[in-house]
């Protein structure tokens, strides 16, 4: 217990799924998280749950301005930020065929344009005290599916965008360190709603499962350990790296 006691940590898409569960563990383990979601209510509802450790801010992350008011907002409040949790994200599916050039922007925006504003915003701050970012990938930065042309896109940017924010914050000296996490297929609220809108929700959650070597899918807690090791002191000496946690699926 303890491992991240008194830090100050935002978190981006803190709702529900991965970004709710790693909250969780962090304010387990002693921090103060501030969730942004825009998912007003569920944000609420869901820093409600976590207790008086926890609060909530609206957020759209594809906004520039949001992000500085956000952080000056988190600086007024604390007088510092330990930690940058960038969570949010959207799964866009289609093949090049299927897929939109609207759509494929969008993915873009959301998952790779947001990390780079959230880093750019927090940075000055961070800088001060030093600290973690972490910027949420995906196996399928590694691993192609057809059918994820602009998912795979989005998410195979984020761990070589991570490598340069940290050689960037190593060569600043600035004591902030960097990295990616790599989930594989998890079982969250917005996996299981994918396949409740197909014909057979059963099979594709199956289909899901299979495609890891383990054979099954992931609980987001087993993302939210991680989540709290590199938010913790413990990893003090990594920074830059991309931590696949998907039951063998990049190998």
């Amino acid at each position: 217990m303890g491992r991240v006691e008194g830090k100050i940590i935002l978190l981006t898409g803190g709702a529900m799924g991965l970004g709710e569960a790693a909250a969780k563990r962090l304010i387990a383990e002693g921090a103060r998280v501030i969730i942004t979601d825009h998912n007003v209510e569920a944000g609420q509802k869901t820093a409600l749950a976590l207790g008086e450790n926890a609060e909530f801010l609206e957020q759209d992350v594809t906004a520039p301005g949001r992000w500085t008011e956000i952080i000056a907002e988190v600086e007024q409040r604390h007088g510092r930020l330990d930690v940058l949790v960038n969570n949010a994200a959207v799964t866009v599916y289609g093949s090049i065929a299927d897929v939109s050039y609207e759509d494929f922007k969008r993915c873009f925006t959301v998952d790779v344009d947001s990390i780079f504003l959230g880093c750019k915003s927090a940075l000055p701050l961070m800088s001060k005290t030093g600290g973690s970012i972490i910027n949420f990938s995906s196996a399928a930065a590694i691993s192609a599916t057809a059918d994820l042309v602009a998912y795979n896109a989005a998410k195979a940017a984020i761990p070589m965008m991570t490598k340069s924010i940290a050689l960037h914050c190593a060569r600043e000296k600035n004591g902030v360190r960097v990295n990616a996490v790599l989930p594989g297929a998890i079982l969250t609220p917005n996996v299981q709603s994918v396949a409740d809108a197909s014909s057979d929700p059963d099979a594709l959650l199956q289909q899901f499962a299979l495609a890891q070597p383990v054979g099954h899918m992931g609980e987001p807690d087993d993302i939210a350990h991680l989540v709290v090791y590199l938010a913790s002191d413990e990893s003090k000496f990594a920074t830059g790296a991309s931590f696949a946690v998907d039951g063998g699926l990049s190998i």
